[in-house]
């Protein structure tokens, strides 16, 4: 592709620093690296991917109302992140973010963990609180 070509095609990029890298051609026929901010074809799968995790993310969500799930199921879940992430950003245990998955044990968790939960998904602590809380009248 010359570099001409390389796609610049703003959907998810936009007003953010986020940059794909392209290799692309010059005109004497050596390749570069070319940022583009987006292309039309990952940018439909993309929403299509969004669509389906914001859907899975509904389905957890009802879980969690139904007293099945915690509210960190469905924050994991939303920010893309596996126990093992989760456990790496937080310093907490795997075994032990299996277990606040579970509804019981998270609703003994302490502000500690709340904290560093809210801080590795991106999310304020309040939104697991209220969650837990919203989580508790159900019972």
């Amino acid at each position: 592709m010359d570099i001409k070509d390389v796609p610049q095609d703003e959907k998810y990029f936009k007003n953010t620093n986020i940059r794909d890298i392209c290799y692309a051609v010059d005109e004497e026929g050596k390749y570069h690296q070319v940022a583009s901010v987006g292309w039309e074809v990952k940018n439909d799968a993309l929403a299509f991917t969004w669509e389906h995790i914001k859907a899975d993310a509904h389905l957890i969500w009802e879980e969690v109302l139904a007293q099945k799930k915690s509210p960190l199921a469905y924050y994991m879940h939303l920010r893309l992140c596996s126990v093992g992430l989760l456990a790496g950003y937080t310093g907490i245990p795997r075994r032990t973010i299996k277990k606040h998955l579970k509804k019981d044990a998270f609703m003994k968790v302490g502000y500690d963990y709340i904290e560093k939960y809210a801080k590795a998904l991106g999310i304020q602590p309040d939104d697991l609180i209220l969650a837990k809380e919203t989580h508790e009248d159900n019972v």
